[in-house]
């Protein structure tokens, strides 16, 4: 009998350590950095950590993409037609393993000098 109470509690802290271990899993975080949108229904944003997809023509969508920001009101470089890119803060979701947008909750344009004087984000 001992010996299945010792079974049952070594099982419940192996799974709670699973669960303390994925803390983040499924948390809105803020990312901020360049947002690039250089074609009808792609879009991907690039911050700190690297590239992370939002949109692919004719596939992947994010949930949220209505929450982008509308650039038009703020400072905005035009690459192609009035496709091009822009500096952003989104509250997002992701998935690191796919790098890759899940969800977004919302989000803010910042100046373009925001995003072209932060070190850790390529230059334009």
């Amino acid at each position: 009998m001992q010996k299945n109470w010792i079974l049952f509690f070594t099982g419940l802290l192996f799974c709670l350590s699973l669960w303390v271990a994925k803390p983040s899993l499924g948390a809105i975080e803020t990312r901020c950095g360049w947002l690039d949108n250089p074609t009808p229904a792609n879009w991907w944003l690039t911050d700190r950590d690297g590239e992370w997809g939002i949109s692919f023509q004719g596939g992947y969508q994010a949930n949220g993409m209505e929450n982008i920001p509308d650039l038009s009101s703020g400072e905005y470089v035009e690459t192609n037609g009035h496709y091009g890119y822009a500096c952003v803060c989104l509250d997002v979701t992701t998935n690191l393993s796919a790098r890759k947008i899940t969800s977004i909750d919302s989000g803010e344009q910042l100046p373009l000098s925001r995003c072209q004087e932060d070190p850790a984000l390529p230059s334009r």
